[in-house]
């Protein structure tokens, strides 16, 4: 099962799918996927670890979240942006490689039979980006989601902290 949860910035999703997880597993896997650019990250990481309880089995995965072992699990996938950002700079900015290569890694994904509740971002309803390497990013964004939203069992869509129930 894939729910993908999409909103803007502080739109309630990680809390949302927490939420959802928890209510599907006493035991939810947590996959964090933000690298640790700066302190600022650092920071936000650590904050998002103690909001979670011990009920959570946590992971940081930077990219390759089709070589775990998640039969059977309930995991939230936190979040597809920072994911794909990952994805993007190790890739050089090349947007097609970044593309094709996030579309193969998540779509193994299904093969690892697990409940997934998958956080991303609409960055495309925000301001427009200031140089090249932002507006690509924001087309790929949008096409990974499209790409994620068409395989998905269940889409919500955040908007104030409530879910619109898009599929």
């Amino acid at each position: 099962m894939i729910h993908l949860i999409t909103g803007g910035e502080r739109s309630g999703k990680s809390h949302y799918a927490m939420k959802l997880a928890l209510k599907n597993s006493k035991n939810p896997t947590y996959i964090a996927t933000a690298r640790r650019w700066d302190s600022d990250f650092d920071n936000r990481i650590h904050r998002h670890q103690s909001e979670r309880g011990s009920a959570w089995n946590n992971l940081e995965i930077e990219k390759y979240i089709s070589r775990l072992n998640l039969k059977g699990q309930t995991v939230v996938v936190d979040c597809i942006t920072l994911w794909l950002t990952n994805l993007y700079s190790d890739n050089q900015y090349q947007l097609n490689a970044t593309l094709q290569e996030a579309k193969t890694e998540f779509d193994k994904w299904r093969t690892l039979e697990a409940d997934f509740f998958i956080v991303s971002n609409e960055i495309g309803m925000g301001l427009h980006a200031e140089n090249i390497i932002g507006r690509k990013f924001v087309e790929l964004q949008g096409w990974l989601n499209q790409h994620i939203a068409a395989q998905a069992d269940a889409v919500s869509f955040m908007v104030a902290g409530l879910p619109l129930r898009v599929k």
